[in-house]
């Protein structure tokens, strides 16, 4: 995505832990040279790098808590 002046800065919001997030629209270029895009407003980006759908968050940074058949 070119930078023009009239652009407005990305804001990214980190929040510890868990995903960036990212206003969109993103391009996000991967080790291996491969580019994703996203159009949506908003982008939360894995930091974590346990979700299954990276770069994109899945929330698999929460951690699991397992029920009893008491509750």
């Amino acid at each position: 995505m070119p930078n023009a002046p009239a652009d407005r800065p990305r804001r990214l919001t980190f929040h510890e832990p868990g995903p960036l997030l990212v206003d969109g629209p993103v391009e996000v270029e991967l080790e291996d040279g491969t580019i994703v895009t996203s159009d949506r407003f908003r982008v939360a980006l894995c930091t974590c790098r346990r979700s299954r759908r990276y770069p994109w968050c899945d929330t698999s940074h929460r951690r699991r808590i397992r029920r009893t058949s008491e509750e």
